[in-house]
């Protein structure tokens, strides 16, 4: 009896099943997993995901190791290669773990189906940061032509989840690297989808990461930022944090300690200088005396 080996849903509609025993040689129609060098595949460079996580990498290679590469790679011919289509992260983990031979099964597809494919794939395995996500979806819209119902139904999601993760690619150049590199998170990137000022909300994201605020705490700040100033003085306001904490840290690096700048109206303020013990206070006079 053949054995079949089912993709998980979404792609079992774009990918046939796979026929692991010789079966009748005059189907043609049947997609067969084969034995492929490893040295002959090469990834996909429309392949939505673009970060690979090295120590995840390392557990996949450690476990194929141990068990081998269970689900086959998807691959197409190419001239001189094999492309891949689906299977990156188990290709890059086989060669870590040193083999030889992969194996895959061959097929052929238009360039819709291949991102397509890679899409549900990345997605079924969470694999995608929000960016990668949906930078993808806005691909399949404007170089496929598809609507945003039809793209929803593709990836088993609703259409307003596709909608709101397109949303993130109007945020500032430098949220969004924020959100590719973890600092924040979507739900912290959508409340500040509210602020059109970009600089503001740059500045808004950095104070997110800093203190560590909730999603909630995000949304309480974004209403009073709109709320109680004008954006203009908002952007200066908050500028204006940042080149003090800036000076807060040049002083930190100069006497090896905690400052602290406490601004107040007219220009004014003071420097708060923390000290541990009265060793470190007495290194801190002569270093003043020093200056002198």
């Amino acid at each position: 009896m053949a054995v079949k080996k089912g993709l998980g849903k979404g792609l079992d509609v774009m990918i046939p099943e796979v026929i692991i025993e010789n079966t009748d040689k005059s189907d043609e129609n049947v997609s067969r997993e084969t034995l492929i060098h490893i040295s002959d595949i090469e990834p996909n460079k429309s392949q939505p995901r673009k970060k690979f996580d090295e120590d995840a990498l390392q557990e996949l290679a450690d476990s194929i190791k141990q068990y081998g590469v269970i689900q086959p790679l998807i691959l197409q011919k190419r001239e001189k290669y094999y492309e891949i289509i689906a299977g990156e992260r188990r290709w890059r983990a086989a060669r870590l773990a040193g083999l030889k031979e992969v194996p895959a099964i061959i097929k052929d597809y238009s360039p819709q189906e291949i991102v397509e494919i890679a899409l549900i794939e990345n997605i079924q395995r969470e694999d995608l940061n929000p960016i990668e996500e949906a930078q993808t979806y806005h691909r399949l819209i404007e170089e496929f032509h598809l609507k945003q119902d039809e793209v929803a139904e593709r990836v088993s999601k609703s259409r307003t989840a596709i909608t709101n993760s397109m949303r993130l690619l109007k945020l500032d150049d430098r949220i969004q690297q924020m959100l590719i590199d973890d600092m924040i998170s979507s739900g912290h990137a959508r409340a500040l989808l509210s602020i059109e000022n970009k600089d503001v909300q740059y500045h808004t994201a950095c104070k997110i990461f800093d203190e560590k605020l909730s999603v909630r705490e995000t949304e309480k700040l974004v209403k009073q930022i709109l709320k109680e100033k004008p954006i203009k003085e908002a952007s200066a306001t908050i500028e204006d944090e940042f080149i003090y904490r800036d000076i807060e840290e040049r002083i930190r690096n100069i006497i090896g300690t905690k400052v602290s700048i406490h601004k107040k109206k007219k220009n004014k303020g003071t420097i708060e200088i923390e000290y541990y013990s009265n060793e470190e206070l007495e290194r801190i006079i002569d270093m003043f005396e020093a200056m002198k």
